[in-house]
């Protein structure tokens, strides 16, 4: 039988949870221990593909298509696994469900109930992950914080799975804040109390606190959290804000969490922590690294987690170099006003990440031009492929309305259309091309150099595509289409000939970058940015793709 490791959050939200989740999930696998993990968000969208960046962050897509909270893509680059649509439920999804089968008649003659009939599709899409994962931990986060309204039927399903699956088989771990005041100079523990209150209000007794802090906890401040709490002293966890998130497993381990849960769960089939890896990747990404400067240029600039996963791709190829990666964060909307083009000068490389709408787009396409022009090395995602096509278009080959029919339904010259199979869909949600497709790549192009492989699967999150039509204008002009699916019908990749790293790809190849290995295309951009030198940056070390792979990341706020 699984066991269960249930995460909530406490006192305000974005406390930590996900990186907790994510941070027990690597303790565990470093003993030999098997995991699978599962979000559960309490909103009543069924996912979050139609919700704006504005409201939700980053979309992430798992291989087998599914939009899902940001949190899986962190779960994904800590521990190493691959999830699926059984890892996100929503609120959405589970009245969907049960509201379904009473209108097929499954309840005929009965009321239909949030307790017992919400609470038990809950629990069903835990034990289905359990059976489909095969794993011996299955780590679930709760969502929002305890409190919440929209929260309460996850709560009271999770306190059932104690007496459902038996007590020594469940574990429940509760993250929360200790606020610092300082005026006084005091953390305050009272804000717990009355979450842990909230808590045990409704049948669930933290086994273990995590207390996320600015400042270091005395042992007066954990005996006081064991005391009125109730939690053994060595549960009182210490969670200190670090310079990056992959120092969080380390931490963990040394505040004994992982002895703690092998222990509690009597998971006899582990091992001592095998953790050496993740120490040098740590103090790899610790040491001072020669910067590489790259000009991110978005729509969503202001809300950084909307590109949460091209961040994390960006530094993780940026230590395969050797190099730490200085992101410029550039409004798109910014180049499109007199003399935004210099907003590049500095820029070693210049990446256009995935987007929808038209609001923004010109200023894209000017990144396009410039990193064209310029020889600066660029690379294009998703949005960033139609972009690079809509300025080869305008400018080279002289289709000067050349747009896409998803910002121009009436352009004369429709570089970019709606994918044919998606001319009839009506709906807006789950409806994109979504999850892993095949990609056969062209060999000598610098796609083929990247991968090494002439056959890749990436995800995908798009409804428009190259319109072929104009497929023998762009090669005379000198665009090479280095990737395309094995029929041939759809482009996937494409590069310019004449450019020292210009590519650009259809899909989401961020989502695949993981810690010491990082996703091959974002490793040789990096990797050709760093040759590259512009005023204000240092002098670059040469590409080198059998260089020991690192990771670097973003100092967390």
């Amino acid at each position: 039988m699984a066991k269960y490791i249930f995460v909530t959050g406490g006192v305000v939200s974005s406390v930590g949870k996900g990186i907790t989740v994510a941070s027990i999930g690597t303790v565990l696998k470093s003993r030999g221990v098997s995991v699978s993990v599962q979000k559960l968000d309490p909103y009543l969208n069924v996912d979050p593909g139609t919700m704006s960046p504005y409201q939700h962050g980053e979309v992430f897509v798992t291989g087998d298509g599914a939009e899902t909270d940001l949190d899986l893509g962190n779960y994904e680059r800590f521990i190493g696994i691959d999830l699926s649509a059984e890892s996100n439920t929503t609120s959405g999804q589970v009245y969907s469900a049960v509201i379904a089968r009473e209108r097929r008649g499954d309840y005929l003659g009965g009321t239909i109930q949030v307790v017992p009939h919400l609470t038990t599709e809950i629990k069903n899409r835990f034990h289905k992950l359990a059976e489909k994962s095969g794993a011996d931990v299955i780590l679930i986060e709760v969502g929002g914080t305890v409190g919440d309204i929209e929260g309460q039927p996850f709560l009271e399903a999770i306190r059932q799975m104690r007496k459902d699956v038996g007590r020594d088989n469940v574990l429940y771990v509760h993250v929360t804040l200790l606020p610092y005041i300082g005026s006084t100079q005091e953390l305050k523990t009272k804000p717990t109390q009355h979450s842990v209150n909230e808590l045990r209000r409704i049948g669930i007794q933290p086994d273990i606190i995590v207390c996320r802090s600015d400042v270091p906890i005395s042992e007066n401040i954990r005996e006081k959290i064991s005391l009125f709490c109730d939690v053994d002293r060595e549960a009182v966890i210490f969670a200190p804000t670090v310079e990056t998130v992959y120092e969080v497993p380390l931490v963990l381990e040394e505040e004994g969490v992982g002895d703690l849960v092998v222990r509690r769960l009597g998971l006899t089939n582990a091992h001592p922590p095998q953790l050496e890896a993740w120490k040098k990747m740590i103090d790899c990404l610790k040491n001072p690294c020669e910067p590489v400067r790259i000009a991110l240029v978005g729509k969503y600039v202001e809300l950084r987690d909307a590109y949460y996963s091209v961040r994390e791709a960006l530094s993780h190829a940026g230590l395969h170099h050797s190099r730490s990666v200085q992101i410029d964060w550039i409004q798109s909307e910014d180049l499109e006003k007199p003399g935004g083009e210099h907003l590049l000068d500095h820029a070693q490389g210049i990446i256009v990440p995935g987007g929808f709408g038209d609001r923004g787009i010109e200023g894209m396409i000017k990144a396009a031009e410039y990193a064209r022009v310029h020889q600066v090395p660029y690379f294009g995602l998703c949005l960033g492929l139609q972009i690079m096509v809509i300025e080869f278009a305008r400018n080279v080959i002289a289709a000067d309305s050349a747009n896409s029919t998803e910002f121009d339904a009436a352009t004369a010259h429709p570089v970019i259309d709606i994918m044919p199979e998606q001319k009839d869909v009506c709906g807006k949600g789950g409806t994109m091309r979504l999850g892993n497709w095949p990609c056969q790549v062209t060999p000598g192009t610098k796609a083929a150099d990247a991968y090494g492989q002439e056959l890749v699967y990436e995800r995908h999150r798009h409804r428009f595509e190259f319109n072929n039509t104009y497929w023998d204008r762009y090669e005379a002009a000198g665009m090479v289409f280095s990737g395309l699916s094995p029929d041939r019908r759809l482009v996937e990749i494409c590069e310019l000939k004449d450019h020292p790293w210009m590519v650009a790809c259809q899909f989401h190849p961020e989502f695949t970058s993981r810690p010491g290995k990082p996703q091959p295309l974002f490793r040789d951009f990096i990797g050709a940015a760093s040759k590259v030198m512009r005023e204000g940056a240092q002098r670059a070390l040469p590409l080198d793709n059998n260089e020991p792979s690192a990771v670097s990341h973003q100092p967390s706020a």
